[in-house]
């Protein structure tokens, strides 16, 4: 049996996360920058991003199938010591993740528009503005769907550190362009939109490049391709899900007016920014744990699953004493809108209360991705949401605000955390060898 003692350590978690960590942090963050530039320009504008940025997140999400997907199999194969078969998990993962991209690019182009419409009834110039955006940035989705397979593979080869080059210097232009684009070249929304094409074109370039320095073959794989498909679909099912309450969220969220829409806009962001704090733990566990189960040591995969579970618990108390001591402070970063930063508080105490259960949450995720536990996934969300959807509209029949919103997606979490720590206490999660039965 080989031994795992390096991989069970904190040391070799923390080798993993904090890279992990940078990268996951990079986009939030440069959505962040393009919130407050963006905010600057006014409550419709900030309305106009939140529902143009909101559908492109549901394509950009869906990307990450490709990524959770490879590094589960990369990382088993890897594990196992065949590091070609690993790299072949790239190549086939980055032919999928350009089909995708270029085939997401071209339908939104053509449903831009009535999704913008449909996601901000009666404010035509939001609707407008959301319209305008989201064309522009969905000709970087090529880009954003080569670099997430990217990713993916370099995960499950446990390299971390070329993501994190090439994540900084992708969102290290954008957050430079953004400003110079909307403010001194006068372009506004579009200007936002073009820095984001920017970030994803180079990001995805430079991945390509260095899989094609590594890989043993470029040429497609229909079996490959096919075993991935056939795992990528639990996770498309669940991306979907995801999707489906953030869609609805933000719509509901349009329904209540522009001005809790930009409250909104602005929680909804900085909750995703910690959650992609809390992933880097995930990517961990991703990595570690599909190279023990792998190499066919079930016991560390157990000490290691239970190790990052409690990492993720303190990390996210973490953050929800962060964002609690911040309620006043933090939302004025983002907008000087007075009614704006009102509407923030409704959701502000629901956001840091959830922060604990979500590391919890986050990091089995990670776990059960890496030892290839997609269809309880699948099913776990798929009844997360329908706890979450009834709760969001009965919020907005009794006209609940974003204080009804944010206690949805609390009750989304918790639903998700008391199935997951059940199944982690079991073993059907982890079954050992190279690809998973």
């Amino acid at each position: 049996m080989t031994a795992v003692a390096p991989a069970v350590s904190t040391r070799r978690v923390l080798q993993l996360a904090l890279p992990a960590l940078v990268v996951l942090l990079a986009e939030p963050a440069y959505l962040l920058v393009d919130t407050a530039v963006i905010g600057r320009l006014g409550r419709e504008a900030l309305g106009s991003l939140a529902v143009g940025g909101t559908v492109l997140s549901v394509a950009a999400w869906l990307s990450t199938v490709l990524a959770y997907g490879t590094t589960g199999r990369a990382a088993r194969r890897f594990g196992a010591g065949d590091t070609n078969a690993a790299l072949t998990e790239g190549v086939q993962a980055s032919w999928l993740a350009l089909a995708a991209g270029i085939t997401v690019a071209i339908g939104l182009q053509v449903v831009a528009r009535p999704i913008a419409h449909a996601l901000s009834p009666g404010d035509a110039a939001v609707a407008h503005g959301a319209q305008i955006w989201l064309r522009i940035a969905s000709l970087g989705m090529p880009g954003l769907m080569l670099a997430t397979a990217g990713h993916g593979w370099l995960r499950g080869v446990q390299d971390l550190r070329r993501p994190l080059r090439y994540t900084l210097a992708a969102n290290g232009l954008s957050a430079l362009l953004c400003p110079i684009l909307v403010y001194p070249l006068g372009l506004g929304l579009s200007g936002s939109a073009i820095a984001n094409v920017c970030a994803q074109t180079v990001a995805g370039i430079l991945f390509v490049r260095e899989l094609v320095r590594r890989a043993p073959s470029l040429r497609p794989d229909a079996g490959v391709v096919g075993a991935q498909l056939a795992m990528g679909c639990d996770l498309l099912v669940r991306g979907i899900a995801f999707q489906a309450c953030f869609l609805s969220a933000t719509a509901i969220a349009a329904r209540f007016g522009t001005t809790v829409l930009g409250a909104h806009q602005i929680a909804l962001q900085l909750w995703l920014f910690a959650a992609y704090a809390l992933d880097a733990l995930a990517i961990a566990a991703q990595s570690l744990v599909g190279a023990a189960l792998g190499a066919s040591d079930q016991a560390g995969a157990h000490q290691l699953a239970w190790r990052i579970t409690r990492m993720g618990m303190w990390c996210g108390l973490a953050i929800g004493v962060t964002v609690l001591a911040g309620a006043r402070l933090i939302p004025r970063a983002f907008t000087d809108d007075p009614g704006v930063i009102a509407q923030t508080r409704y959701a502000w105490f629901w956001f840091a209360g959830m922060q604990p259960l979500a590391g919890i949450v986050f990091a089995i995720d990670g776990i059960l991705i890496g030892a290839g536990d997609l269809r309880f996934m699948r099913n776990l969300t798929l009844v997360a949401t329908l706890g979450f959807l009834p709760a969001l509209w009965l919020a907005y029949g009794l006209n609940g605000g974003l204080t009804g919103i944010w206690a949805g997606l609390t009750l989304f979490i918790v639903i998700r955390f008391v199935a997951g720590v059940w199944r982690l206490r079991g073993v059907r999660w982890a079954p050992v060898g190279a690809v998973r039965s």
